[in-house]
C-alpha cells in the first residue's frame, strides 16, 4: 500500500490562504493531504505549534506567508524567518528538519500554491512516514522532541531569536555591531546547552540520578552534565537531594 503523507499547513490569512483559496475556486489539482489552519500572520506561528504537530506524528508542515516586502503587518514574515531559522536548527538535531518547511505565497498565486503544496507532498513521500507516527511512535525520539520543545521555549533562546535583527543590525551603546557570524555562533551553542538542560530536567522529573546516570542515558561526557547541572541549580531547577556512597543524587526541584 502506498504511503501517503499527512500535512499540516499554517497560512497567513492576508495571502497564502488566499492563494490556497484561488486555487480551489480555479479547479488546480493539487493532493489533498495537506489540512489547513488559517493564521492572521505567518510570524504568529509560535515553534511550539510545529514541535507539537511533529509529536502528533504528522509527517510534516507547512508555514506559509506573505512575500517579502508585502506583510500586512510590515514585518511579521521576517518573524516567521528567525522562528523559522531556529526551528531548523533543534530539528537538525534530531533528523527531522526535513519535514518542515518556509514558503511565500501571494493571494494571485493559485498555481505556484498548488505546486509547491505537490512539491512538499512529494518530498516526503520519499522520505517516508514519521517515526513518531501513533501506530509504532519511537519514544527515544518522542522524548528528543519533548527536550527539543522545552528548549525553545526557554527564556535564552526567546530573547536571542527575538531581538536577532537589533543584534546584528544595530551598534550597542558602544558603537558595536555583532556579525551575523557571531550571532549564529552563539544561537548555535545557546541551542546546544538548553536542548542538553532540557534533556536532564525530563530525566530528573521521572526520578532522581547522578552525574554518571545522566551522562550514559543522553550519552554525553560527565563532566558536560556537571556544568550544566550547576546551571540548573542557579536556576533552582536542580537540587542535590541525597549523597549515596559519596555519589551525589540530584532531584528536578
Amino acid at each position: 500500500m502506498s504511503f501517503e503523507p499527512r500535512i499540516l499547513g499554517f497560512l497567513c490569512n492576508w495571502c497564502s490562504y488566499a492563494g490556497a483559496d484561488l486555487a480551489g475556486v480555479s479547479r488546480i489539482q493539487y493532493p489533498p493531504n495537506m489540512r489547513v489552519i488559517r493564521v492572521m500572520c505567518s510570524g504568529r506561528v509560535d515553534p511550539q505549534f510545529i514541535f507539537e504537530a511533529l509529536q502528533q506524528g504528522l509527517d510534516g508542515v507547512y508555514v506559509m506567508g506573505c512575500h517579502i516586502g508585502d506583510c500586512h503587518y510590515l514585518e511579521g514574515n521576517h518573524e516567521a524567518i528567525k522562528k523559522f531559522n531556529m526551528v531548523i536548527k533543534f530539528l537538525s538535531i534530531v533528523n527531522l528538519e526535513n519535514r518542515v518547511r518556509l514558503d511565500w505565497v501571494s493571494a494571485s498565486e493559485g498555481v505556484r500554491f498548488s505546486e509547491l503544496v505537490s512539491e512538499f507532498i512529494q518530498d516526503i513521500k520519499n522520505i517516508g512516514p514519521s517515526p513518531l507516527r501513533r501506530d509504532c511512535p519511537d519514544k527515544r525520539l518522542m522524548e528528543k522532541l519533548k527536550a527539543i520543545e522545552r528548549a525553545a521555549a526557554s527564556d535564552r533562546i526567546r530573547a536571542l531569536v527575538g531581538r536577532e535583527r537589533k543584534i546584528t543590525e544595530q551598534e550597542n551603546v558602544y558603537g558595536e555591531k555583532v556579525s551575523q557570524e557571531i550571532y549564529d555562533e552563539l544561537l548555535n551553542t545557546a541551542i546546544h546547552d538548553e536542548y542538553i538542560r532540557s534533556r536532564i530536567l525530563i530525566l530528573l522529573e521521572k526520578e532522581p540520578k547522578s552525574v554518571k546516570d545522566i551522562a550514559a542515558e543522553i550519552e554525553i561526557d560527565p563532566n558536560k552534565v556537571l556544568e550544566n547541572i550547576l546551571v540548573l541549580k542557579g536556576r533552582a531547577q536542580v537540587d542535590m537531594s541525597e549523597i549515596v556512597d559519596i555519589t551525589p543524587i540530584y532531584v528536578r526541584t
